[in-house]
């Protein structure tokens, strides 16, 4: 469904549970950023009420999961402490042309959220079928499911606003890059990217 070129290899969630600690305070940073990046479309394109209608719910979700990461975090008694930077997500946007015009970037910036959306979903579905703690796996299940259907909507959005074909195309190309990034980021612990 996600259409990924490179699969997280399964033991990822292994080391990943080794550094949960890490693992919980990245998590709460890209929540944090999707709730800025959501708000950020709303703020750029009011003039696409499809767009706005859509993220506006986005926006509440993505900062209560924030809330939820921290309130885990609380539980196990994990300081948020300062934020990092997101390589990952460097590395994504410095794929993105330069001088394109207003609407053409919204192309690249809903591919992009949705890219980011879609792996996360996958490393949440490892953590919620290989972590030990029956906890993290329910914690990440349903996480899972919120990423999924946050890469789909990203994906409609952009299909609502610019031809399918093209969308498509676009989205390989996103595909095949990230697929490259992946590769010089291995092996990553404490990431959720």
């Amino acid at each position: 469904m996600l259409g990924l070129k490179l699969p997280t290899d399964p033991r990822w969630a292994e080391i990943a549970e080794k550094s949960i600690e890490e693992i919980l305070v990245d998590h709460a940073f890209c929540e944090q950023k999707a709730a800025s990046s959501c708000i950020s479309l709303v703020v750029q394109y009011p003039d696409y009420p499809r767009l706005v209608r859509e993220l506006a719910p986005v926006v509440t979700e993505e900062w209560g999961h924030f809330r939820t990461v921290v309130e885990e975090m609380d539980r196990r008694n994990i300081p948020l402490g300062p934020q990092r930077s997101d390589e990952y997500v460097v590395a994504l946007l410095a794929f993105q042309p330069r001088g394109l015009d207003r609407k053409a970037r919204l192309l690249e910036k809903l591919l992009c959220c949705a890219l980011i959306e879609a792996r996360s979903c996958e490393r949440f579905r490892l953590l919620s079928l290989h972590c030990s703690d029956e906890d993290l796996r329910r914690f990440y299940h349903a996480f899972m499911v919120s990423e999924a259907g946050h890469y789909r909507l990203f994906m409609d959005l952009a299909e609502a606003y610019f031809p399918k074909e093209q969308v498509r195309k676009r989205w390989e190309d996103y595909l095949e890059y990230e697929a490259g990034v992946m590769l010089r980021f291995r092996p990553r612990t404490g990431r959720i990217h």
